[in-house]
């Protein structure tokens, strides 16, 4: 079994349903295949795509990501999603990295091609509203293409921040991803009748699984939002659309504590992607008596891991118990086994488990001990089983649910001419979960300007990794050894 005839079976069962809204457009099961048959022939035919190679998909949340994914996996390409708000410099790498020739992409993000193409001359480009116009005729066949892929082959490559340098390739199989949509339609009790509101981006591992493979695999809907923009009309596509399934973050069931709202339709909410306050899963439970699950995840495990579940004890604080066939342990150092309440190493093991980097063994080797994924986030069990993350290991901050790599900010603070030392932490936000902001030390001799470093950070980092705010100092602390001393930034930062 692959990803591409799990969904075409699904189509078989139900062609006529509809499978995709948005806004007033509704797409059904047996249109979404013959458009994604429809890309898969051009990457093959026109752009001669090979089992096995890397095809990019750069998009922002549209009806064409899904035709554009499962058409890279009926051609038996490997899937790389790319996140829609980086800008040239950081997609470059990606595609240099993961050896990607060909890239499906629109006219929104067409600015950036020749970029693209100036740093990358062997990059072709599929135009993905090009490639709807030519769909399968009618009574077409809804099956895969003949491109046989099992279920140990290479099917996605997710890029994810690390603690070394650039994001790193996760690869995930057919297998490790079948093996996660089916540990979630366990624990969420997925049915045909569901439909699951989409609006966190679709590039992001949590929304490849919960909100597009879960549901299509299991003959839900997919409730795609068009205003992201517009929380009064986000909430208005919900209902009318009759959603029963929201899968989000942290910071919108806080919006919805604080909204107007008599009540809510939903029959489960569901969060990830970041710690979820126990005040807001109080507060939200209390107002509208709806199951709100805290889950935990990381895209090397495909990539969730655990869940509160949605019948029994929902511990606020707790990331809830182990999915049906993941096994969850916390470890010292040296991988012993911690007893009940000891602090440790979060780590996972099972079918959900990356095959490793892409093209990195070393980084590989130190994210695995034996067959066991190392999180890097600590944490504990209770009595109960239930898994609890106190803090992180990796240095890393999370914005708005996204990881944000503070090397990368700083690497491109150091480009800037003047800057002597930079150095880039997390500060709280009540919106954002963290947000990040840098200290840097000028040059001897050398004034620097907050706006000009913000607007230069701002060329060549995604908006959402600009820091909120840069401070001068003269000097950064560090200790005995040389190393720079964050947490005295942090003690800093936080006394104002």
């Amino acid at each position: 079994m692959n990803l591409a005839d799990a969904f075409a079976q699904s189509v078989q069962q139900r062609p006529q349903k509809v499978a995709l809204f948005w806004g007033e457009t509704e797409l059904t099961y047996a249109t979404l295949l013959a458009q994604s048959l429809a890309v898969g022939r051009q990457l093959i035919e026109k752009f001669g795509v090979q089992p096995g190679d890397r095809v990019g998909l750069w998009l922002k949340n549209r009806p064409e990501f899904i035709p554009g994914l499962f058409g890279i996996l009926n051609a038996g390409a490997v899937h790389v999603p790319i996140n829609n708000f980086f800008k040239p410099a950081e997609v470059i790498h990606i595609l240099n990295d993961a050896g990607v020739d060909v890239l499906i992409s629109d006219e929104e993000l067409g600015v950036h091609f020749p970029a693209l193409a100036n740093a990358h001359p062997s990059l072709k480009i599929l135009k993905i509203e090009t490639a709807l116009l030519e769909t399968a005729e009618p009574g077409a066949p809804t099956s895969a293409l003949p491109v046989p892929r099992s279920d140990s082959d290479l099917a996605v490559i997710i890029y994810t921040s690390g603690t070394t340098g650039h994001p790193k390739g996760a690869m995930l199989s057919h297998g490790n991803l079948l093996h996660n949509v089916e540990s979630c339609r366990q624990v969420l009790d997925t049915i045909e009748a569901d439909r699951f509101a989409v609006l966190l981006p679709l590039f992001h591992s949590y929304m490849l699984t919960v909100g597009l493979f879960l549901p299509l695999f299991n003959g839900a809907s997919i409730i795609l939002i068009k205003s992201l923009n517009q929380p009064h009309h986000m909430l208005h596509e919900m209902f009318q659309h009759k959603a029963t399934v929201i899968p989000a973050i942290p910071p919108f069931y806080r919006t919805l504590t604080h909204a107007h709202l008599p009540s809510l339709p939903f029959r489960m909410c569901v969060s990830g992607s970041a710690p979820l306050p126990m005040q807001v899963l109080k507060d939200f439970e209390a107002k509208y008596h709806i199951p709100l699950l805290e889950g935990y995840g990381l895209s090397e495990a495909s990539p969730v891991v655990t869940k509160n579940p949605l019948r029994g004890v929902r511990k606020p604080g707790s990331i809830g118990l182990p999915l049906p066939n993941v096994e969850v342990s916390v470890q010292d150092d040296d991988g012993r086994m911690l007893a009940t309440s000891e602090v440790g190493e979060v780590c996972v093991r099972g079918g959900n488990v990356m095959m490793g980097y892409w093209n990195n063994p070393e980084e590989t080797a130190k994210a695995m001990r034996g067959d066991w994924l190392l999180t890097g986030d600590i944490g504990y069990r209770d009595a109960e089983g239930y898994y609890y993350i106190t803090d992180r290991k990796k240095d890393m901050l999370l914005v708005n649910g996204t990881n944000v790599y503070p090397r990368e900010i700083e690497e491109v603070l150091h480009q800037f001419p003047g800057v002597k030392e930079a150095a880039v932490i997390g500060v709280p936000d009540p919106r954002k979960g963290e947000q990040p902001i840098a200290y840097v030390t000028p040059a001897d001799g050398v004034n620097l300007d907050e706006r000009t470093l913000l607007q230069y950070v701002r060329r060549n980092l995604a908006d959402y990794k600009v820091p909120k705010h840069i401070f001068f100092l003269p000097a950064l602390p560090r200790n005995a050894t040389g190393k720079i001393l964050k947490t005295t930034l942090r003690e800093q930062a936080a006394n104002g």
